[in-house]
């Protein structure tokens, strides 16, 4: 028993090696394209574009990106085609992190282990390089898909993911959420429903635009797009509760970021709500119900590993779903598999 064990540690090390290796590939090109885009017209004030490349520029996984890349790949298109897109994504992404941290916001001074831009820069000037960094993002679309028809529906699908309805509705609500007591939306499930349509927004709907954006870069039909949004859906949840978990378990070095703060601003947590609620795994979309909405009046007295363990096995039931909504795509969806495995054991 003890040699099989030691069989599956060596294979998980390996296709995460594997994974790690095509991510770091992919990043190249990625970052190579980042630069590329980030040479401003002469009007642009150098103190604005140099904040502008501290945040885009910043060492990073390139996630979001990557799926587009991937994504077109898996329905037979070619990265040269989706990288504008890709590039887009990442300076919605880039804006939305600068934005995030300010002082009225998340109020984080480390990100990507730097100082956040408003900290190295200064406040007016963070906000600043988030705005132009959004009007950037569909400038970029526009001018680099030659193809109007293909534009319009990329800038249509990235503004959505973005917008009132997506990822700034998401934060607007993460905002309200933090501080206010769970139990004051009636039940446990509630409260877990509340915290996944918080993240479907906020960090899914981004997700879903790349996958997406990358399937109609290759004339993915419709029935592909719906199985890449299914999978975006998925990945999406699941890569936000091992945020969640990270934040619980890593140290400010590792992560990049600093850790142990949610808990501390009072910020709904997937390891808080299933360490406190009774069901031990209520489905977000509420298809469970039950839990003792008393349990959820102080967090701080559940088990300390029980909201760890549940909120990982949702992770693990999360991944096995994304995956199985791209079986259509066959091997070509490979990479897209084999990235949502390594998301449950990321580090970072």
């Amino acid at each position: 028993m003890e040699s099989s064990s030691l069989s599956l540690s060596d294979n998980q090390n390996a296709e995460a090696a594997s994974v790690l290796d095509m991510l770091r590939a992919t990043r190249s090109e990625i970052d190579e394209a980042l630069e590329r885009a980030c040479q401003f017209p002469a009007g642009c004030p150098e103190r604005l574009a140099d904040a502008i490349r501290y945040a885009l520029l910043a060492p990073g996984k390139r996630l979001r990106p990557t799926l587009v890349l991937w994504s077109a790949e898996a329905c037979g298109g070619r990265r040269e085609a989706a990288m504008p897109a890709a590039v887009a994504v990442e300076m919605i992404h880039a804006y939305s992190l600068i934005h995030d941290d300010l002082p009225s916001m998340d109020d984080d001074d480390l990100r990507r282990g730097r100082p956040t831009t408003h900290v190295q820069f200064d406040e007016s000037t963070a906000i600043l390089a988030g705005d132009a960094l959004q009007a950037e993002a569909f400038a970029h679309l526009v001018n680099g898909v030659p193809d109007r028809q293909l534009a319009a529906e990329l800038v249509k699908e990235l503004a959505g993911a973005a917008g009132a309805a997506g990822l700034v509705g998401g934060q607007v609500d993460d905002l309200e959420a933090e501080g206010t007591l769970p139990q004051s939306l009636g039940s446990p499930d509630e409260a877990l429903r509340r915290l996944a349509s918080i993240h479907q927004r906020k960090t899914g709907a981004l997700f879903t635009a790349c996958l997406r954006m990358g399937g109609l870069t290759a004339g993915a039909t419709p029935e592909v797009l719906e199985a890449l949004a299914g999978y975006a859906s998925q990945f999406g949840l699941a890569f936000q509760i091992t945020d969640d978990l990270l934040d619980v378990t890593s140290c400010d070095e590792d992560l990049g970021k600093r850790t142990q703060k949610d808990a501390a601003r009072g910020k709904w947590t997937y390891p808080g709500l299933m360490g406190a609620a009774t069901s031990p795994l209520s489905d977000p979309e509420g298809r469970q119900s039950g839990g003792d909405i008393d349990s959820l009046t102080d967090l701080s007295h559940s088990p300390p590993n029980l909201g760890v363990d549940r909120a990982r096995r949702r992770a693990e039931e999360l991944i096995q779903s994304a995956k199985a909504s791209v079986a259509l795509l066959g091997p070509r969806a490979n990479r897209l598999t084999d990235l949502a495995d390594y998301i449950l054991e990321r580090t970072n």
